[in-house]
């Protein structure tokens, strides 16, 4: 083969052409618009790049990708770089198996007598001129086999149900719950307001220790609670909260003079109001 690839471009392709027959075809493309030839995938036995001619095609990642990609699976790969002299061969071997083509065989200097060394050196000076090949993976790129040792992966369970809002629900097909049907006959019954009394001081149904304001005795003697007057022992009370002590009777009641009842104003039944101004 190298023999074969030693004459010019047409004697070459002609060569080929006749060793390999009529059908499969040899294909001559420019290296620059490879991307471009619409070429079939995985369609070339065999590929020879810079080879015949001129070996001035710098093989980039992106040449060497498109190649790849048209070699079919087990297909070769040979290629001839010029490398200046300060370079090492070995470069073309780490540039092959970074463009995933793996166990590239070693770089071969080519005869200085070769008529693609000649016509090369003319046009790009002193360089060395290799002759590299390499054969593409029996499988796709992008293949994937399941490993002997591997378990199959386990299917994926259910994605579970997310929260519903009301952005999901139309207005015409939302059934609305009777108001009426959440509430039972217990919850009907008005509430005794005696279980509403609580002790003066604490604020619990319980009467406190020191008990004043009568809800102690009333609860012994099991009757209703009711309001009873407390004599004030401090004769302060009357004031208002800043004049009783904490355990008054009338601590939370506005202010009042001597032995008049209490009463509070709507004002004070309903903080909500707001007074009009005159």
């Amino acid at each position: 083969m190298e023999s074969l690839l030693s004459g010019g471009l047409q004697e070459v392709v002609e060569l080929l052409q006749a060793q390999v027959g009529a059908q499969p075809r040899v294909a001559v493309e420019n290296s620059e618009r490879v991307h471009l030839a619409g070429h079939r995938h995985s369609s070339f036995h065999a590929i020879y790049s810079g080879c015949a001619g001129l070996a001035t095609i710098a093989h980039s990642p992106s040449l060497l990708s498109s190649l790849t990609s048209l070699l079919l699976p087990g297909g070769r790969l040979t290629l001839t770089q010029a490398l200046p002299a300060s370079t090492p061969p070995a470069s073309l071997t780490s540039m092959l198996v970074l463009a995933g083509l793996p166990s590239p065989s070693a770089p071969t200097l080519l005869p200085p007598t070769s008529s693609v060394v000649i016509n090369t050196k003319a046009k790009m000076g002193e360089v060395e001129l290799y002759s590299i090949s390499v054969a593409k993976p029996k499988h796709e790129v992008g293949a994937s086999r399941l490993l002997s040792f591997a378990k199959p992966a386990a299917a994926a369970p259910a994605p579970a149900p997310g929260p519903w809002t009301l952005d999901d629900m139309e207005d015409d097909t939302v059934e609305l719950v009777d108001e009426d049907e959440l509430l039972d006959q217990e919850d009907l019954v008005k509430v005794d307001p005696s279980s509403l009394r609580v002790c003066g001081t604490t604020g619990k149904k319980k009467a406190c220790k020191d008990c004043s304001c009568g809800l102690k005795e009333e609860l012994s003697d099991g009757k209703e609670p009711t309001t009873k007057s407390v004599n004030s022992s401090c004769g302060s009370c009357y004031l208002g909260d800043a004049f009783r002590c904490g355990s008054c009777p009338y601590l939370g009641m506005p202010a009042f003079k001597p032995g008049q009842k209490v009463q509070l104003s709507s004002r004070q039944l309903n903080p909500d109001l707001v007074e009009a101004k005159a």
